[in-house]
């Protein structure tokens, strides 16, 4: 069989072995191989020993990639070169972490950063030059350039299938991140994570299993801060500089009413000052006429003013030096004190 047919079939043939016999029931290890089967197809990724089946030799497989027909990952593990530049970091991670579990082999499960990508969290603030796993055992970890393998024990309740790969918990990937990276990034995930339905008491329990390994303080403190009202990343961080500015923290995705009219949605609130606070991370305009979504948007700035509220704004710039923010809000106090 030529190597154009093997191309071909590249996007309907893959294997990828990762399970976790100690953790996680055989019922959903069978379900979980089907799952894994059928998310390395989608992703296309053909290894040597396929090749091999379908009657490619190394020398064909070399060359091909010597004219950029296919692109090597690791040892073995290979895709197509135009679909391999199409994906962007998170996506090229995930096909690293695909690579991983062969060879980690069983028992181990991704974790850190690499289940934050596999969960689909914001991962802006986190490195993703490195696959993270971790094996359910007390030592016997392990670090290179590419993969840095834990030591630690995870319980079943912390264990989730993904695309038929072993995953940490939403609560358990945000403890391990939360105490090995900086707060501001940890609350961005954290953030993300409520938002996309992990529960504070899963977190409580995550948090209790962890106890006395390094970072655990830090930990909590940002189990204690992580709100999901905070809709973006910059949101999150923008929370995390009013914290550390010693800034009255506000209130997030507070309604606004006037007249018995609901004129919008606002992301953080001071009822005391009577000021509304609104980043602009131009999400909201994806998709829209940039010109329409402007004036959209003033007309609904001018409809909080007249329900008796100051405004002020920033921008992903302004995180930069946010004392540019604070000066904005301390203004806007004064106005709203002066009506």
């Amino acid at each position: 069989m030529d190597l154009a047919w093997n191309l071909r079939l590249l996007a309907q043939r893959a294997r990828s072995v990762l399970h976790n016999r100690q953790t996680i029931p055989r019922r959903i290890l069978l379900v979980g191989v089907r799952a894994r089967r059928h998310h390395a197809r989608c992703m296309e990724i053909l290894t040597r020993a396929q090749a091999h089946r379908d009657g490619t030799s190394d020398a064909q497989l070399q060359r091909a990639v010597r004219r950029g027909e296919l692109h090597r990952i690791a040892a073995g593990i290979y895709m197509r070169a135009d679909h391999f530049r199409e994906l962007d970091a998170r996506a090229r991670h995930r096909c690293a972490v695909m690579v991983a579990t062969e060879s980690c082999g069983p028992g181990a499960i991704v974790s850190h950063a690499s289940a934050a990508v596999m969960h689909g969290l914001d991962c802006g603030g986190l490195r993703l030059d490195t696959v993270h796993m971790t094996r359910n055992r007390c030592s016997g970890g392990r670090k290179s350039q590419t993969l840095h393998l834990h030591p630690a024990v995870v319980p079943a309740e912390e264990v989730v299938l993904i695309d038929g790969v072993a995953t940490t918990s939403l609560a358990r990937t945000f403890v391990d991140l939360a105490r090995t990276t900086p707060f501001e990034t940890a609350v961005v995930i954290g953030d993300c994570a409520l938002r996309r339905g992990m529960r504070r008491e899963n977190v409580d329990a995550s948090l209790d299993h962890a106890r006395g390994r390094l970072g655990m303080s830090r930990a909590r403190v940002a189990a204690t801060f992580i709100e999901p009202g905070a809709e973006s990343p910059g949101e999150s961080i923008s929370r995390v500089r009013m914290r550390d500015d010693g800034w009255p923290m506000p209130t997030l995705q507070h309604e606004i009413r006037h007249g018995g009219r609901f004129i919008g949605r606002v992301d953080f609130f001071w009822k005391e000052h009577g000021v509304v606070g609104e980043f602009d991370g131009m999400v909201k305009y994806r998709g829209d006429n940039p010109g329409r979504a402007v004036e959209r948007e003033k007309l609904r700035e001018d409809a909080i003013r007249d329900a008796g509220f100051e405004v002020f704004r920033w921008v992903w710039a302004d995180l930069r030096d946010f004392e540019r923010v604070r000066e904005r809000f301390e203004r806007a106090c004064l106005r709203g004190a002066a009506r």
